[in-house]
């Protein structure tokens, strides 16, 4: 088993290192990628994951396409879905009553 590791990780393709990237759609794209390659142990994911990024370096592929190929290999973390809660609003004149209710409150305790 031991000789089996050592040919995959010399089989398994090198993270591609791209430097100097101005384009922000292109850095966040990256980024996904970079995430992507470093969870997935598959030589073979590691290689389609590599030719995404280089297609998408290349204008082959658009950002659409390139995060539905890679998003079966990314994982989202549950603490990020944790957040997503409804948000409570408050009329401006309510808030000022309830305001006003907690300062009087506050006055009148001593």
């Amino acid at each position: 088993m031991c000789k089996e590791d050592e040919k995959n990780k010399l089989i398994s393709p090198k993270k591609i290192d791209i430097k100097g990237f101005s384009n922000f759609q292109f850095q966040a794209a990256y980024l996904a990628y970079s995430e992507a390659y470093d969870k997935a142990t598959d030589p073979e994911i590691k290689k389609y994951l590599n030719q995404n990024i280089i297609e998408l370096r290349e204008n082959k592929i658009d950002y659409q396409t390139f995060y539905r190929n890679i998003n079966q290999y990314r994982s989202i973390d549950s603490s990020q879905l944790r957040y997503r809660s409804n948000i409570k609003t408050q009329s401006k004149s309510r808030w000022r009553n309830q305001m006003r209710k907690i300062e009087r409150e506050k006055r009148y305790e001593k």
